[in-house]
């Protein structure tokens, strides 16, 4: 039986879920992209976008929803309010991507690289140095 339960269950309890669930969100914060698999991804997906959403409010009260929900770790939260929610002001939502990666070679699990949305400026100084000119 069902039972009302929301989301991919990922074979685990509630506790160790909601546990995994915040680890990759932690994770995919401060590092800008994580390599998971295809269920994690899509189970923390929406997940995101919800805290996205909270941290673009700039509100106290969104402020301590976000904390609440990554369990107080004040130093992610503040990346989220601070740079991430600041890329996607014009967006309201998808602001992660799944790319699919090579299967795991253990057990052929699904891998993914999951990543914010947002495009990097490049400096253009970069570019022209790349090329090389023949005579």
């Amino acid at each position: 039986m069902r039972k009302r339960v929301f989301g991919k269950k990922l074979s685990r309890e509630r506790g160790s879920r909601e546990a995994l669930f915040v680890s990759l969100v932690e994770s995919l914060v401060t590092n800008r992209k994580i390599n998971t698999t295809k269920a994690k991804a899509k189970a923390i997906s929406g997940y995101v976008d919800k805290l996205v959403n909270l941290a673009k409010k700039d509100t106290l009260a969104g402020k301590r929803q976000v904390l609440k929900n990554l369990r107080g770790n004040k130093e992610v939260a503040t990346i989220l309010w601070k740079d991430i929610a600041k890329l996607f002001t014009d967006k309201t939502g998808g602001y992660t991507r799944i790319i699919p990666l090579v299967s795991r070679k253990g057990d052929m699990a699904e891998v993914v690289r999951m990543e914010w949305t947002y495009k990097e400026s490049k400096p253009k100084d970069e570019n022209i140095s790349t090329k090389t000119k023949r005579n």
